[in-house]
């Protein structure tokens, strides 16, 4: 297991990335390519130090793509898509586990044991994802107030590291500050853990070129404050 330490996420994303370069290996699998792959723990001290988007994270046809997937985490935009084209979207999975909204649950778990350690919300029905063709890649959300502070760890069974994990991050470190508000507290360190933390050889020489960059310094130019994120999409800066 690997430990990437950081401040911020664009910071922590490319501490991955050189991690899973140095020290990933090569596996096969279900896929019928193989894949470069590590287990890592990303430790975020300040999920939402500026500059707080990376450029070269979003994956997903355009920039917008990424607050799209916030929507599709927080509000269920493509909860709709469930039983037709999609096996399952995050947003039930948290906020419609066979019936229950576990997120509100733990919301108020949290308001009247603070330091608790049961504050939890899971994805996985064995039932349902054993036998799918595309289960869901984070497994388990762990919060805790400590020091006042609204901390959250993700676990992740299978995480692209290269076309995800940024992604991924952003959402539940948004989500982390929705939780964070509901209880009244601000949002603390963030902790991302990945057993399978990986590329596909299809994207290596992609990866090879955005290393060079990361060891240059040449990818900070890719870090992007929010309010010039939300700018340049010419829309209102959430808060």
């Amino acid at each position: 297991m690997h430990l990437v330490k950081a401040q911020s996420l664009p910071e922590g994303w490319e501490l991955a990335l050189l991690t899973l370069y140095e020290n990933g290996i090569w596996i096969e699998t279900e896929y019928g390519e193989d894949s470069i792959d590590c287990p890592i723990v990303i430790f975020i001290k300040e999920p939402f130090l500026e500059p707080r988007i990376h450029l070269k994270g979003i994956i997903a046809g355009h920039l917008k793509g990424l607050l799209d997937y916030v929507d599709e985490i927080l509000y269920g935009t493509q909860d709709y898509r469930i039983g037709k084209d999609w096996h399952y979207t995050y947003h039930e999975r948290l906020f419609n586990y066979q019936g229950l909204d576990q997120i509100s649950a733990l919301v108020e778990k949290l308001k009247k044991t603070p330091f608790t350690r049961r504050a939890q919300a899971i994805t996985w029905i064995p039932s349902k994802d054993l036998q799918a063709d595309s289960p869901p890649c984070i497994q388990r959300l762990w919060f805790r107030v400590i020091k006042n502070k609204l901390v959250l760890h993700v676990h992740m069974r299978s995480n692209d590291g290269l076309k995800a994990s940024f992604m991924n991050m952003y959402a539940m470190t948004e989500l982390q500050r929705r939780v964070a508000d509901l209880v009244g507290v601000p949002v603390g360190s963030y902790v991302h853990i990945a057993d399978s933390f990986h590329l596909y050889e299809r994207d290596f020489k992609w990866f090879e070129k955005f290393i060079e960059q990361i060891r240059s310094g040449v990818s900070r130019k890719f870090w992007i404050k929010t309010k010039d994120f939300y700018r340049w999409l010419n829309l209102p800066l959430k808060v």
